[in-house]
């Protein structure tokens, strides 16, 4: 559910065959000659790790390893043809101006916006539709080297503050501050350091806001940190130390909090989550002389939403409803016996969003993995639907309770991001403002096709290619996947396929389980023990393609990141014959100690944990890096890494390089490309991005042609 689940994990990325390795550090060679290998027994199962020393980055040895291999990853990449023309037109489609839907605070308009010129995304605030944009703030201009990045950015419900999230190099680790709309000026008194997944919430006064804290001690394993977050309330002008503690730690780092407050200021609501699958909801009726937390849902091991309206808690959730429901519930009777459902499961889409706008409910839904937008009275009774102008994804609608306009944002495969308005009484839809792009779409085909997986369930899948396109089995073919986490993969537009389209290729993008495409039963027929299913997927749709001639497996390549690294890295040790090149980006590919590093314990939920012995021979199973061989002819690998990720620790990438080196001969190839100054996202530079972008491709081109 956009609103209310934390997507803070990912979110979402050849060389000849003469190329010569790159030079080995000292201390590899010592690695190879088994001086450094690690073994444990887990469970009467020994395991070797031969590779254990790359997981330190500040060791010298590891630093001139990691050098060596970027530094041969680069100048292999820049030997393959096509990259000035790649550039070329990478420039083109990136360096264009954009712009968010802009959500309205005390009747201003507060929006981003990227110029055609400029590197970073600058947000923006103006009085009214007529009003003239005035920078709020731009990180173009907040460090020579551009590695000052915006996160969240969160104006006060009247308008005249803002809160944001400063960060360094795009990591997720930030410092929240807060500007004066109106004259710029930083309330230095009012800055917090040390925050992470921080969104702060207002009091509709502006007088202060409630946040997610986390303690800063060098000595905490940033493994635990998430254990030991509090839900706080800091008063503006107040010394931050002193910010009143409203929920103290869980103690668990598999679980994270985090709260909100009504627009009416009457309720606080407290979300702690367990994974992806389950949460617990409190309320705490702010307006009593001594207000404590009541148990709204709790150990339900369900996911839930709330909206607060006019005394009204708007609940949606899958509790016994795996594609969500809506209920009306009161204040006064918070007992599920009292709950009322208004809007029941629809057996044929997934709710993501529920809110009151212009005093009605406003729906998302995903249908067959594209939106559909509702607008319903607040009894659930359906009034219209929002028209969208194809198939594709709109944001939420964006507005206010007692506010009649509202605006989304839209896109496809094909159809640059574009921004309307809509009228809640009125029904009509406007555009507001949208990219210019220069884009032939009438020459791209979408369209969602099904094909039956290892066990016989049927998996959808989206196609983009040229219309033109000739079925002769032999076309260069991308497939992306991700598959976890309640994360759906939707139509979007993204400029990264454009140019492979153009050029022949075709882009295949299957919808696994694991994800949110179809609810919570497709979530958790891929997490856990059920995991293997999404590697299933996702080679079942590698099989499809080839037999219904798009491609041949010496001409598909896959991609994925984050949670898709690790369905890339699997794909890739368990079915080396089925690709021709794989682009693997920031992955997760030792599962059996992935917990141990940043907040690695948060997705246990997901993914289990080696100190259980059942979810032990599960991990160890299909943990990439412990499946690479000798003698197995690997396709292939770009694997992208950055070096100031503090989400997924860059030494899964560093292990399995390391490892593919030392089981195949030097002419394979396996590529360690590390960007500089860049977090879990990369680097949020248009320049960095076309770079990437082109080295990719050209990667590709190289060896599915």
């Amino acid at each position: 559910m956009r609103r209310w689940i934390a997507a803070w994990l990912l979110v979402g990325f050849g060389c000849s065959s003469n190329a010569a390795a790159p030079p080995p550090s000292a201390k590899a060679d010592a690695t190879k000659n088994k001086r450094d290998v690690v073994t444990e027994e887990h469970f009467s199962v020994k395991v070797e790790d031969p590779f254990r020393w790359l997981e330190d980055e500040k060791d010298e040895d590891v630093r001139a390893w990691m050098k060596a291999r970027d530094d041969h990853a680069r100048s292999v990449l820049a030997t393959f043809p096509e990259r000035d023309a790649l550039q070329a037109r990478y420039r083109e489609l990136l360096y264009v101006e954009s712009r968010s839907a802009p959500r309205v605070r005390g009747g201003r308009l507060f929006f981003a916006r990227k110029p055609a010129d400029r590197e970073k995304t600058i947000h923006y605030w103006q009085q009214g539709e007529g009003g003239e944009p005035k920078v709020l703030l731009d990180p173009n201009t907040m460090s020579e080297d551009g590695s000052v990045s915006i996160g969240a950015v969160v104006p006060s419900k009247d308008g005249k503050l803002v809160a944001y999230m400063e960060k360094s190099n795009n990591a997720d680790e930030s410092t929240l501050k807060i500007m004066e709309v109106d004259t710029g000026a930083l309330r230095e008194r009012d800055t917090i350091e040390h925050l992470r997944y921080t969104y702060p919430s207002w009091t509709p006064d502006g007088a202060g806001f409630y946040y997610t804290w986390l303690p800063s001690d060098p000595s905490i394993p940033s493994n635990e940190r998430m254990g030991l977050s509090q839900v706080r309330y800091h008063a503006l002008g107040t010394d931050p130390a002193n910010d009143v503690t409203v929920r103290g730690e869980t103690g668990d780092a598999q679980r994270w909090q985090g709260a909100y407050v009504s627009d009416d200021g009457k309720y606080l609501f407290l979300t702690i989550s367990h994974g992806w699958s389950e949460a617990d909801v409190y309320v705490m009726f702010l307006e009593e002389e001594e207000p404590t937390w009541r148990p709204l849902a709790v150990g339900t091991k369900a996911l839930y939403g709330v909206v607060a309206h006019d005394d009204v808690f708007y609940v949606t959730t899958n509790y016994e409803a795996p594609r969500y429901e809506v209920f009306r519930v009161l204040p006064s009777k918070l007992e599920r016996k009292h709950w009322r459902r208004i809007v029941a499961q629809d057996p044929k889409a997934v709710i993501e969003d529920v809110d009151v706008v212009g005093g009605k409910l406003a729906i998302a839904y995903l249908k067959d993995v594209s939106t559909t937008l509702e607008i319903r009275e607040l009894d659930g009774t359906k009034i219209r639907d929002v028209e969208l102008p194809a198939i594709g994804t709109a944001s939420a609608l964006i507005g206010d309770a007692d506010h009649d306009t509202a605006y989304f944002s839209f896109s496809s495969f094909n159809y640059a991001p574009t921004i309307y308005k809509t009228s809640i009484a009125k029904g009509t839809t406007t555009l507001f403002a949208k990219v210019d792009l220069p884009l032939d779409s009438e020459r791209f085909v979408v369209k969602r096709v099904e094909y039956p997986s290892k066990d016989g369930t049927m998996i959808s899948m989206f196609l983009v290619h040229d219309k033109d396109l000739e079925l002769d089995g032999a076309r260069p073919t991308l497939m992306y996947g991700y598959g976890g986490f309640n994360i759906s993969i939707t139509p979007e537009f993204t400029a990264f396929i454009l140019p492979w389209i153009e050029r022949g290729g075709v882009y295949a993008s299957p919808h696994l389980r694991g994800g949110g495409e179809y609810g919570e039963s497709w979530h958790k027929a891929g997490m856990l023990e059920k995991k293997q299913n999404v590697f299933d997927d996702f080679a079942a749709a590698a099989e499809w393609l080839v037999a219904e001639k798009y491609t041949s497996p010496e001409h598909l390549g896959i991609r994925g990141g984050s949670n898709g690294g690790l369905l890339v890295g699997a794909a890739m040790t368990q079915r080396p014959e089925l690709f021709g090149a794989v682009i693997c980006a920031v992955p997760l590919l030792d599962m059996l100690r992935y917990h141990l590093f940043g907040v690695g314990k948060a997705w246990i939920p997901e993914y289990g944990v080696a100190d259980d012995e059942a979810q032990f021979a599960v991990l160890h199973a299909y943990s990439p890096y412990h499946h690479v061989k000798a003698d197995v002819a690997y396709p292939p690998l770009l694997m992208l890494s950055a070096d100031t990720d503090d989400r997924v620790d860059p030494m899964h990438a560093r292990k399995f390089v390391a490892a593919l080196e030392a089981v195949t001969p030097p002419e394979h190839v396996h590529l360690l490309r590390i960007e500089e100054n860049a977090g879990h996202g990369g680097a949020d530079l248009r320049k960095k991005t076309v770079e990437v972008y082109v080295d990719q491709v050209a990667f590709l081109l190289e060896h599915l042609r």
